[in-house]
């Protein structure tokens, strides 16, 4: 399957993450995941170009989209699932370290006790009827994991901006941020968390342009236990914006946070 450009310009326009805009908690991680094989990109693009075609902000049903998806695998995993949703849904579902980090820091946040945390992930996480989470991309194009550009080698001479990933995010920030924070504005979740952000000072200054009068408090890192973090409190919303990300660097233990104790910071208001 090829990546074609009207399915990738309508998901760069148009794909906002998963989950439901009325949920009460929203995680905006930097970009989408998942950009390692063309075919799954493809898959992805294809898949929301034919189940929503109305040009607005959209976030998706996550287990859908991944049903949509082939698990691309080598070596003991590569006969266990069939789909993306196999992967993470199914009954031999594998634990997401970065959902698990979510899933932990708001129950953090709203005191409930824990449940199962694969179980939690595969039944409720980021399910737009509950109106719990929404995972929301601030870049939506699927991105590698080892962070290389492959997009500017695809054959589509109309979209220029592909050409380099910062002329790409040039292009899409300000559209997106400003949708971002105008759902914010309509929708009133109670916290709002963006992390693996490298662009906080743009960042906050979009929020400040968008909310007068907002003032952001840096809070800084406890080792192993709070990442470092800005916060904002804007018409009962709690915003955090942290360079972190809620999983190990290179499984690194020491680069870790507790995210539950994370969440229970920040509800302290």
């Amino acid at each position: 399957m090829l990546i074609e450009e009207k399915p990738l310009t309508h998901w760069v326009d148009h794909f906002y993450g998963y989950g439901s805009w009325q949920a009460t908690c929203w995680f905006i991680g930097y970009e989408e995941s998942g950009g390692d094989f063309p075919e799954e990109v493809a898959e992805k693009l294809t898949y929301f170009y034919r189940a929503h075609s109305t040009n607005r902000a959209t976030l998706c049903d996550i287990r859908e989209l991944y049903r949509q998806v082939t698990a691309r695998m080598e070596g003991t995993k590569a006969d266990l699932f069939t789909s993306l949703y196999d992967y993470r849904f199914g009954n031999q579902a594998v634990q997401h370290n970065v959902w698990k980090n979510l899933i932990l820091f708001e129950h953090g946040c709203t005191g409930e006790q824990l449940p199962d945390l694969l179980s939690y992930q595969k039944n409720l996480f980021a399910l737009p009827t509950t109106g719990r989470e929404a995972w929301i991309k601030l870049y939506p194009l699927p991105s590698t994991h080892n962070h290389a550009w492959y997009y500017s080698w695809l054959d589509l001479p109309k979209i220029d901006f592909l050409r380099t990933r910062t002329v790409y995010e040039q292009r899409v920030y300000t559209n997106r941020i400003n949708t971002i924070l105008s759902n914010i504005k309509t929708y009133k979740p109670s916290v709002v968390v963006m992390y693996g952000m490298n662009n906080i000072t743009a960042l906050k200054q979009s929020v400040q342009e968008s909310f007068e009068g907002v003032t952001f408090k840096m809070i800084k890192a406890i080792k192993l236990q709070i990442p470092q973090h800005h916060r904002a409190h804007i018409n009962g919303t709690t915003l955090v914006i942290t360079t972190q990300v809620p999983t190990l660097r290179h499984n690194r233990i020491e680069s870790g946070f507790d995210w539950q104790a994370f969440g229970e910071v920040v509800s302290e208001k």
